[in-house]
């Protein structure tokens, strides 16, 4: 077809009169791709990017209007970063994935209208159909918000963002990718617990998280009576933590005053002059 060069509707045409079975037609010459994770469609009135996709175009997710009326809870437990089972129930990795795919879109989860930009600098607009992908994202990261330090947690996130372009761009196999694979694999080592999702009409929340791991301490976050913050440290780490700014401005202040003492003693004839002129 590369050589061809044909329309969306030559195809259509040519694949009806040769007897070709394809899944589309010319009312709904939807372009799709499905794999374990998710189902991307573009073509048709979903190129107008200024136009709602129709509903025609999504198979794996239900409407979030004709989603059910009462929320669905799920426990998703992690192993080293891992999905490991899905309430309580230890599954492969692609049974898990399905079985998260099928509970998410009968739910309304999963949708994605995006706009992309291709490697050769064409924009393209498409819809996804992710569910288990978005469920379960969200539940990771709210784990890794419970485990990880502040500094490695705001690290990975370009981390996450580059390793995504080399997956898109085709660069897997590249030794950039490997060595960003080393890093995210030793940041999954206390990644371990159990996360809830609540899924309600197109949305998924996570209501709670628990790990053996977690860095999360109440007696130190409570503002409640147990409170274990020693509440009279704060003016000496204030005092140490904004000691760079204040020095930085006070510098900054006193280089001010000098230039405009200059400015003003390089105007003083002038006015000077202005005022002999009256």
């Amino acid at each position: 077809m590369r050589e061809w060069v044909m329309t969306r509707e030559e195809e259509i045409d040519y694949a009806k009169k040769n007897d070709i079975p394809i899944p589309v037609k010319k009312a709904c010459p939807y372009s799709t791709d499905e794999n374990l994770w998710g189902r991307s469609c573009e073509c048709g009135v979903i190129e107008d990017a200024s136009k709602e996709p129709p509903e025609d175009s999504h198979e794996w997710t239900v409407s979030p209007l004709k989603a059910p009326n009462k929320p669905v809870y799920v426990d998703i437990t992690f192993e080293k970063g891992v999905p490991v089972a899905v309430d309580g129930r230890k599954l492969p990795p692609v049974e898990l994935i399905m079985k998260l795919n099928k509970i998410a879109g009968e739910n309304g989860v999963g949708r994605i209208d995006h706009v992309e930009d291709r490697l050769v600098g064409i924009k393209s607009r498409e819809t996804y159909e992710c569910p288990a992908a978005i469920t379960l994202i969200k539940a990771h990261q709210a784990l890794e918000g419970m485990v990880l330090t502040r500094d490695v947690l705001s690290y990975k996130k370009g981390v996450e963002q580059r390793f995504s372009e080399l997956a898109y761009d085709g660069l897997w196999f590249s030794p950039l990718r490997e060595a960003l694979d080393a890093f995210v694999e030793s940041t999954q080592k206390y990644v371990t617990g159990m996360v809830t999702v609540k899924m309600y009409k197109g949305n998924v929340d996570v209501v709670g998280r628990e790990s053996p791991y977690s860095l999360y301490n109440e007696g130190l976050a409570t503002y409640a009576k147990g409170d274990q913050f020693d509440h009279t440290s704060a003016k000496g780490f204030i005092y140490v933590w904004g000691l760079p700014l204040r020095t930085v401005a006070a510098a900054h202040k006193a280089k001010m005053k000098v230039v405009d003492q200059v400015s003003e003693e390089k105007a003083a004839p002038k006015k000077a002059q202005r005022k002999r002129a009256k």
